[in-house]
């Protein structure tokens, strides 16, 4: 295989027959994309399409994908700690009425996930 690179572009090239062909390809992914990055990646295909396009074609995609399901992650679990705090739930709670905080805590995850989707996902 012999590869040529034109030193204007800095893009190698192979030679196939009288034929110069680029050698492009998509970086690989450093990070699982998780739960919210599909979300986002669902939102920008279906709704943003030339954001998405254009993301694709220069590699960006995916970093910011990741990047939003850490952001989506930490901002999440910070909302549950403060409403936990607020509403009052705490470990007595759990150690005396363990359904109850188990409900508790179930609609706080409902509640944050509701705005960290609508903050960072759906934007």
């Amino acid at each position: 295989m012999n590869v040529n690179v034109d030193m204007s572009t800095a893009i190698p090239y192979q030679a196939i027959g009288d034929y110069l062909f680029p050698i492009i390809g998509l970086p690989d992914a450093s990070e699982p994309i998780g739960h919210f990055g599909r979300l986002r990646k669902m939102f920008l295909k279906e709704h943003r399409p030339l954001i998405f396009v254009t993301m694709l074609l220069n590699g960006s995609l995916e970093p910011h994908l990741a990047e939003v399901n850490r952001q989506a992650a930490v901002r999440k679990e910070t909302l549950i700690r403060q409403m936990a705090a607020r509403e009052g739930i705490d470990e007595d709670m759990k150690a005396a009425d363990p359904m109850g905080w188990m409900q508790q805590m179930n609609n706080l995850r409902a509640c944050a996930e509701e705005v960290v989707l609508k903050e960072l996902v759906y934007e």
